[in-house]
């Protein structure tokens, strides 16, 4: 089969209304592993053990289960039990939640790192805990975290293509309709590489830059 470059401009602006939901799919499973995560590491660090023992294991259980099966529990499953999500809405949910139990890690590694001694300034001038939090530990554990969790999210944006087991119109579901209703394979497939290997470069650098501005790197 010959390349046909007539019919890759033909699908691409299907291509790209895919890419664009990958997009969104994407900055917006992002937004909501970065809350979750930092809701994950600040209650597991509660002193209450009714509150940091099932936290805890509500992490270990999505971080021990597979990414596809919890996207067919929200879409498929949850229907039975009266809530009904839109593919989209489903697929953000379940990449927010699978993520930001990876992402929780990487909040907890920064907070250890804040020194003691900053926690018992905040307790000596009489913060209560939130604004000890939002004045005083964040400020100081977020920017080192950086690097790691844009790493975290890049990886998200690969993982996107799982959407489409959810009917969520994204890059990879696009191509393989066209390709499947066309029987023309390597033109969609490839471009869908293409896109990813482009924006995975433009990642790399973007990450570069993250890792010299805040990742505290000794050269």
């Amino acid at each position: 089969m010959e390349w046909d470059w007539e019919f890759v401009w033909q699908i691409m602006p299907t291509l790209l209304e895919g890419f664009k939901i990958t997009i969104i799919a994407t900055l917006l499973g992002s937004v909501l592993a970065a809350i979750v995560g930092l809701l994950f590491a600040v209650l597991r660090r509660s002193p209450n053990p009714y509150i940091a023992r099932p936290i805890g294991f509500m992490a270990e259980f999505i971080r021990g289960t597979p990414l596809l099966v919890q996207l067919y529990f929200l879409f498929y499953v949850l229907p039975s039990a009266g809530i009904l999500l839109s593919p989209l809405v489903a697929g953000v949910i379940g990449l927010g939640l699978h993520y930001g139990t990876y992402v929780a890690e990487v909040y907890r590694g920064g907070i250890d790192n804040v020194p003691r001694g900053q926690w018992e300034a905040a307790k000596a001038c009489n913060l209560n805990p939130l604004q000890t939090w939002v004045h005083v530990i964040l400020p100081q554990a977020i920017p080192p975290m950086i690097p790691a969790l844009a790493n975290y999210f890049i990886a998200m944006f690969k993982e996107t293509p799982l959407l489409s087991a959810i009917t969520v119109l994204e890059l990879m579901n696009q191509a393989r309709s066209i390709a499947n209703t066309n029987y023309r394979y390597i033109e969609p497939m490839t471009m869908v590489g293409v896109f990813f290997l482009v924006i995975s470069i433009i990642s790399v650098f973007g990450l570069r830059w993250l890792e010299r501005r805040y990742g505290r790197v000794e050269r």
